[in-house]
């Protein structure tokens, strides 16, 4: 029964992201279909999804469709720049009345106005209902790793980050102004970490080089890290291993760790390394459980599976770092600005020579899919998801007026040419520069998409092995 409760979540979630898409597709394509209607344009045909048809029905003049190609959707209008190669259909056996440039930018624009409206009004009810805060504020490294650029750099634990590259920060996650965006999105072969230190009266300066994860060749580049971690709130047990020394003695998956043998510990590294070094004596743990404090006596013990895996108590643990947690209510406007931020970086960190951020590191529909299911799954999912629709209609309405004659700002530009110089753009220039772009954007959309698909595979980290502790233990 719980196989088929968990089949059908699956499911729904699924049939939700589509809609999602579909609606924001269909917004879309609304904006020129009710603009065309305004300007006295033909249309043709109305399409969600490119491709063929597996679905139509013709309505007073217009054929409305549901393409095969899951990706995007059209209105076609013979009396603008037309895209037959891309859209299908036919050319006119009559010649239409030609439209003024106007109405070709007015029908063009329509779109991307539509998607704008469509992330004001989603802006408008995360105002209303609010959307989490996942904020991590301190500033304040917690751990540096061994041998790290960092630790090589001489950031030290304790120390205060308040500049990355000169430009001050925030927190240590969870905003562009943050530590970890901040070494993300870092250009150069450097970074320069200014740090406030205990008991040293200025600001030091600090000069880091960084590293990336090893990835395969059909996944995207690892994104730069220098090897730091922020100040530990608290060590939680996010797991306890069946048949562990841990499991028997009655600990249990939430249990905060308060001490080992009277000694805390700043982060689970360390608890690691603490008990790898005491053997198999028994170890004195002080845990807090609901506001309860409770001690308990644990010897680790070597599991019979993975060979040569040292003494362990069959715990898993996670280190919880002090959040900024709640629900915030942001304005509508803020919101659409800080979409709009995200995305100038993002396209100035792909286009920068000197940035670890490359073209394969944007999200093609199967990226932005999973991203939405990941969202869904999460606590407040469907806040979540409010908040995506104000990010994914901006990028939408802000990518559709880049000037590319297969986009609305092309659309836009060849009206512009138009007017000046008194006569639409020739037809067979058009049509192969038209193209050529389309040709462009589908290779751009596929490369992005195998990197999607390439991620599922995992990176170079060691497979999940399973502890298998002795029963008599």
């Amino acid at each position: 029964m719980a196989v088929i409760i968990q089949i059908f979540q699956i499911i729904l979630l699924i049939v939700i992201i589509l809609t999602i898409f579909n609606v924001i597709i269909f917004v879309h394509e609304l904006g020129h279909f009710l603009a065309a209607k305004w300007c006295g344009l033909k249309i043709e045909r109305f399409q969600i999804w490119f491709g063929t048809p597996i679905w139509k029905k013709q309505i007073n003049g217009v054929q409305y469709g549901l393409g095969w190609i899951p990706a995007g959707g059209f209105v076609a209008l013979p009396q603008m720049a037309p895209m037959i190669a891309l859209e299908g259909g036919s050319k006119e056996d009559q010649p239409l009345p030609p439209i003024t440039p106007l109405d070709k930018i007015i029908v063009a624009f329509a779109g991307p106005l539509f998607s704008m409206a469509l992330a004001f009004l989603s802006a408008l009810v995360v105002w209303g209902v609010g959307k989490p805060k996942d904020f991590i504020p301190s500033q304040v490294i917690g751990e540096v790793v061994v041998n790290s650029p960092a630790d090589k750099a001489g950031l030290l634990s304790g120390d205060k980050i308040v500049q990355i590259n000169g430009k001050k920060v925030d927190g240590f996650a969870g905003s562009l102004d943050s530590i970890t965006e901040g070494i993300i999105l870092s250009k150069g072969k450097q970074i320069e970490f200014t740090v406030e230190r205990p008991g040293v009266t200025t600001p030091l300066k600090l000069v880091s080089e960084f590293e990336t994860e090893k990835t395969k060749w059909y996944q995207r580049g690892g994104l730069r890290q220098v090897g730091i971690g922020p100040e530990i709130e608290n060590i939680e047990i996010g797991e306890i291993i069946k048949g562990s020394p841990a499991a028997k003695a009655g600990m249990k998956k939430g249990d905060v760790l308060v001490s080992m043998d009277g000694k805390s510990f700043i982060d689970s590294s360390k608890v690691i390394g603490y008990v790898r070094s005491i053997g198999l004596k028994p170890i004195d743990i002080l845990i807090s459980r609901e506001g309860k404090k409770l001690n308990f006596t644990v010897a680790p013990l070597v599991p019979q599976s993975p060979p040569d895996t040292p003494p362990m108590l069959g715990i898993r643990y996670y280190d919880s770092p002090s959040q900024s947690q709640g629900i915030v209510h942001p304005g509508p406007f803020k919101q659409i600005g800080d979409s709009l931020r995200m995305m100038w970086i993002t396209i100035e960190s792909v286009a920068a020579p000197d940035s670890s951020i490359g073209v394969g590191h944007l999200s093609g529909p199967v990226g932005i899919a999973t991203l939405q299911y990941q969202l869904l799954q999460m606590d407040d999912g469907w806040r979540r998801i409010l908040a995506f629709m104000v990010l994914f209609n901006v990028n939408l309405a802000v990518l559709n007026m880049m000037p590319f004659p297969v986009l609305d700002g092309g659309h836009i530009v060849l009206a512009i040419l138009e007017k000046i110089f008194g006569r639409p753009v020739r037809a067979k220039p058009l049509e192969i520069l038209q193209t050529v772009c389309a040709l462009a954007l589908i290779s751009l959309m596929l490369f992005v998409t195998s990197k999607d698909i390439g991620d599922k595979f995992g990176h170079n980290t060691p497979q999940n092995q399973e502890v298998i502790f002795p029963p008599n233990g």
